[in-house]
């Protein structure tokens, strides 16, 4: 049934969910954590209206930006601790409009190299329909970590 998170995988999760109640635009966004293990991540949104563009579906900039930090949070998983991400680059393919309700974004890594870490990132309206999904490119340096 459920898998038991090792102590690693415990205070990884703890810690990115500090790290995303830091972020004042993650805040005003509202995304949650769900879970993260190694190269995998998942966020959840409850979009309301303020999530809406004008023709009353979630705007497109909230959905890339929760895949990009779902995205980001996989690649976290994958690097050394003191290694910074940041995007370099993200493709995003809208599919259907998202009236609302919860959206989950489910990042994987496809792949973490020695400067780069590549992540897919799939996002599921509240019926678990595919929305949209994106490819991300993170560019990798030391100096800062979500672990820790």
């Amino acid at each position: 049934m459920g898998k038991k998170l090792s102590e690693e995988a415990r205070a990884f999760e703890a810690a990115t969910r500090r790290h995303l109640k830091e972020s004042r635009a993650i805040a005003m966004l509202g995304f949650e954590l769900e879970s993260a293990s190694r190269g995998h991540a998942i966020l959840r949104l409850d979009a309301r209206a303020r999530h809406k563009q004008l023709n009353n579906v979630v705007h497109g900039g909230i959905l890339a930006a929760l895949a990009d930090t779902a995205g980001a949070i996989a690649a976290y998983t994958t690097v050394p601790k003191g290694v910074a991400l940041a995007t370099i680059e993200l493709k995003i393919n809208y599919l259907e409009g998202v009236l609302g309700g919860r959206i989950r974004a489910q990042a994987r890594v496809l792949r973490t190299g020695r400067n780069f870490v590549v992540t897919e990132c799939e996002i599921l309206d509240r019926k678990g329909t595919l929305a949209a999904k994106a490819l991300l490119t993170f560019g990798a340096a030391g100096g800062h970590s979500l672990q820790g």
